[in-house]
């Protein structure tokens, strides 16, 4: 598909926020999250405007570009020529998010297999792993009012999430929210990891908790473990991984 690049006609700061984006994009594709070429990551173009880039309506994550991210206001209005339209859903659950949370960078939404195994599941996420202990520091559950294409639900779904970085869609599939693309990338990570080896060691047998006082103890691991830098530790060896793949994201 030929999509003239933008990269000369936005600014330098847009731009490389566009090409993590398409980036994350396709490491959602490559570790198997996407759903053909439903479920969304949006970012928010830094600024007053309240803008976002999300994904054209009708691209495989596996061929999304920097320049064919569609920009938006916060009421759905392109604000980039594009030939594609934008989910209506998932414009409903990502613009409500990034309408109360500043802190929100990048929200990320899939419906993975294991993710909404475990969001079907009464009890949740189970504390079975380590990396289930960090996704349980901040987790929240919204349930399932059907397809998200209703204002209604808009404020539900806010008050749910709080300032929770999980959020549990019941019936659904998983999101959530990253200060950067990067974060955001590594929170599914774990999201996704967690839900996956709870679905395992439910098949194997008699299931061990991890306590609570080991749970909160975790809170600070991450970032000592990563020296203070979180994703942004694991995101240029993602890059790389992504590069030896296919480079053309960046265009």
């Amino acid at each position: 598909m030929n999509i003239p690049s933008l990269k000369n006609s936005v600014s330098p700061e847009e731009w490389q926020l566009r090409v993590d984006l398409a980036a994350c994009y396709r490491l959602v594709a490559a570790y198997g999250w996407s759903d053909l070429v439903f479920t969304h990551v949006s970012a928010r173009i830094p600024g007053p405007e309240h803008h976002f880039l999300i994904n054209p309506y009708g691209m495989m994550f596996d061929e999304i570009t920097a320049s064919s991210l569609v920009k938006v206001d916060q009421d759905c209005n392109k604000l980039s020529e594009s030939p594609f339209p934008v989910n209506p859903a998932g414009f409903t659950i990502h613009s409500c998010i990034h309408q109360v949370r500043d802190d929100a960078g990048c929200v990320l939404h899939t419906h993975s297999r294991a993710g909404v195994a475990v969001s079907a599941q009464k009890c949740g996420v189970l504390p079975l792993s380590q990396q289930s202990t960090f996704v349980l520091l901040s987790l929240a559950y919204h349930d399932y009012e059907g397809v998200a294409l209703f204002e209604g639900e808009k404020p539900r779904l806010q008050a749910d999430l709080g300032h929770a970085n999980h959020l549990m869609l019941r019936n659904h599939g998983l999101l959530v929210v990253g200060r950067t693309i990067q974060d955001a990338f590594l929170n599914m990570y774990n999201f996704e990891s967690t839900c996956r080896i709870q679905v395992d060691a439910q098949a194997g047998g008699e299931l061990h908790l991890i306590p609570q006082p080991v749970i909160n103890t975790n809170a600070g691991i991450m970032k000592v473990a990563t020296a203070g830098l979180g994703a942004q530790l694991a995101w240029p060896a993602l890059l790389r991984k992504l590069d030896r793949m296919d480079e053309s994201y960046k265009t």
